[in-house]
């Protein structure tokens, strides 16, 4: 397995080794061991799986008083996945990074706590699978608007396409209109 950095602290691609030949393929998606050895051991408490057709944008999201940190892959199709540094204090904040996460790459991305969420779905249709490390919590849920020019996602939709987005997502806060009791405080212990 290969932890990969990126441009935001505590956030990592995992490229999971592949073993493929003529009949197919075989991976560990997730070791706790090997986890744990680049400081990435959670208690996941939750699995959830979705299933998106093309154009679906889903974000972006976070639970404010029972963040989450993600383990997020996917299994069928393609998404351009994104988290968004939207902690207090962090050196970070407003930033954003995104991935290709596809059925073919194999790809992981894992987002430590205090991040927002979000993907578009590439393909036909995408399914998409991700651990969490608290329960869902309807109550404590939050977005960010997915276009807030101040934010920038440079999200990979054809000019002149509306991305399909559900009633809750489609008129969110921006980042700087959010009160700062909204957004959580960062931790710097949470930073993998």
């Amino acid at each position: 397995m290969k932890v990969v950095p990126t441009s935001l602290p505590g956030v990592f691609l995992i490229e999971p080794t592949v073993f493929g030949d003529h009949r197919g393929f075989f991976m560990e998606s997730y070791n706790r061991r090997s986890f744990a050895e680049h400081g990435l051991d959670r208690d996941w408490v939750q699995d959830n799986h979705s299933r998106s057709s093309r154009g679906v944008l889903r974000g972006l999201h976070y639970q404010l008083g029972r963040p989450q940190a993600k383990l997020v892959r996917t299994v069928v199709g393609s998404v351009f996945d994104v988290v968004v540094d939207i902690r207090r204090g962090s050196s970070t904040f407003g930033q954003w990074f995104g991935a290709e996460l596809s059925a073919q790459n194999q790809r992981q991305l894992f987002a430590p706590r205090g991040m927002a969420h979000g993907f578009v779905v590439l393909s036909d249709v995408a399914e998409f699978l991700y651990k969490v490390d608290d329960f869902h919590a309807p109550e404590e849920e939050r977005s960010i608007a997915w276009n807030d020019p101040n934010i920038g996602i440079d999200w990979p939709i054809p000019e002149g396409i509306d991305p399909i987005l559900s009633p809750k997502d489609s008129d969110c806060p921006r980042l700087n209109k959010m009160p700062a009791d909204q957004l959580p405080l960062y931790q710097p212990s949470e930073t993998s």
